[in-house]
């Protein structure tokens, strides 16, 4: 039907985009190349150069491969050099697109044929070559922006910080952003986030303590990083003066529920339980009422801070509230409760929740999941029960999956010495993995535990005849970081 419309010169611009677009959709390339042909033909190519950079857009939404390149170049010769407009188009929609290869060969064009390239092209081009992991980009780019003069532009220099964010090279980001003239809460975010991807908490804190001497405020970004940096290397005054901040400066802390479980997540580390229940009890409403209700990502920090905490039947007595409350529960908050059932003795509880789980929620149990149930079995000596769990499992597909699960039994039987389970664990795990040095170590802790040494010297000869060799362990203490209160 679209090959048999008619196209006249009168087709405005929006009624051409709603055509075009139509034929992104259906994947249309003939009646995107019988349009192209009308385009050339009645000249409006050359008048219209937002309908190039549309027919661009739909060639390669439509074509794969190297085609799409040959179409690339060929619109591009197409363009006026003297109007950087449309090449700026061009490079925003490919990078948001996901289309990053034909981001970064557009500003190649634009550099090899003398078009003026400015910042929102060198943005755009900056994010698409993170995307790609192209270091070498990032560097060839970074010697352009310094001598071109663009590096005093706060949005260049906070998209090379974030390039180098996203590939973990803090060094190059922390010297970039010292580059940067005049600062901005961007560009602090993004080496912040550098930071925090690398974990190194105390430059994140030393970051923010330079904040007030840039002129800057922080943002819900900021106070976040901070408080996960506090979490790092549990940072208690530091961790205060962040909540202070957030009440201080918020309007609505109960509308950024990362903030507030990363609140609890602080007080929880640094060894204040009853803070971190303050703040939980205080953020949202439970029940009814015109307030927000806690969801499931405050209802498991808090889960987790307790579970961390040995508050095991505060653990439970909370995942009863959750369900009364309406909130349905996500695997790491059964993961804890499961683990809290455990610790707690109670077995039959935290195998219903395991089977509820499954039957009620339709969440998929993980590896995590069974082991905390293996676990959970052997806490309470019912290694029969849990032998019989492992084997009536059902086949994930992943051989490494039924290893770990007779590792975790394994280990189980050398925490409490019992040599008949461990050895069936120990047998079961090497018929499926006859390399696996883990399996042997355990083994080998288990015999020493019980002063079974010529089946130590049985189990060593055995190794040396696989092939396998122990790795040497090796520690590496540091020195803490002290964090001043100031």
């Amino acid at each position: 039907m679209l090959l048999q419309m008619k196209f006249h010169d009168g087709m405005n611009f929006h009624s051409i985009s709603q055509l075009l677009n139509h034929c992104t959709r259906t994947k249309n390339l003939r009646a995107v190349k019988a349009f192209h042909a009308h385009v050339v033909t009645s000249g409006l190519s050359f008048v219209s150069p937002n309908l190039q950079t549309k027919l661009l857009f739909t060639y390669t939404e439509c074509i794969d491969g190297e085609k799409s390149h040959k179409i690339l170049s060929n619109f591009l010769n197409c363009l006026s050099l003297r109007n950087p407009i449309p090449f700026n188009s061009i490079i925003s929609h490919f990078s948001q697109r996901g289309f990053d290869c034909f981001s970064l060969r557009t500003l190649r064009f634009m550099h090899s044929n003398s078009v003026y390239v400015d910042s929102y092209s060198l943005c755009s081009s900056i994010k698409s070559a993170s995307c790609l992991k192209r270091i070498w980009f990032g560097k060839v780019m970074q010697a352009y922006v310094k001598k071109s003069g663009w590096l005093s532009s706060v949005f260049v220099g906070s998209a090379l910080v974030d390039f180098y964010a996203k590939l973990l090279c803090t060094n190059d980001a922390a010297n970039v952003f010292d580059e940067i003239p005049v600062k901005n809460t961007v560009c602090v975010n993004a080496l912040m986030s550098a930071y925090a991807d690398a974990k190194m908490w105390s430059h994140v804190i030393e970051l923010i303590r330079r904040m007030p001497l840039l002129s800057l405020t922080p943002d819900n970004f900021t106070l976040s990083a901070a408080l996960r940096a506090c979490c790092g290397v549990c940072a208690l005054e530091s961790g205060k003066q962040v909540h202070a901040n957030v009440i201080r400066r918020m309007m609505d802390v109960e509308g950024d529920v990362f903030l507030q479980s990363l609140m609890i997540e602080m007080y929880g580390k640094c060894g204040r339980l009853g803070s971190a229940k303050r703040i939980f009890n205080i953020v949202g409403y439970s029940g009814g009422g015109e307030g927000r209700r806690k969801d499931v990502i405050l209802w498991t920090s808090i889960l987790g801070v307790c579970g961390r905490a040995g508050d095991y039947i505060e653990v439970m007595k909370l995942f009863r509230d959750m369900i009364m409350e309406g909130v349905t529960p996500d695997g790491v908050a059964f993961l804890t409760v499961i683990s809290a059932c455990g610790h707690a003795g109670q077995v039959d509880l935290g195998l219903e929740y395991f089977e509820s789980m499954i039957r009620d929620y339709g969440l998929i149990a993980s590896r995590e999941h069974y082991s905390c149930v293996v676990d959970l079995l052997c806490r309470a000596g019912k290694f029969e029960r849990a032998c019989k769990f492992v084997a009536e499992m059902p086949d994930s597909g992943e051989e490494s999956c039924a290893v770990s699960m007779w590792g975790a039994l394994l280990s189980a039987c050398v925490t409490s010495g019992n040599v008949n389970f461990g050895k069936l664990a120990a047998q079961r795990a090497l018929e499926l993995d006859p390399t696996n040095v883990g399996i042997y170590i355990l083994l080998s802790n288990l015999y020493a535990t019980n002063g079974m040494w010529t089946e130590i010297e049985q189990l060593r000869e055995l190794m040396k005849k696989r092939g396998l060799k122990k790795d040497l362990g090796w520690s590496s203490i540091g020195a803490p970081i002290p964090i001043s209160s100031g």
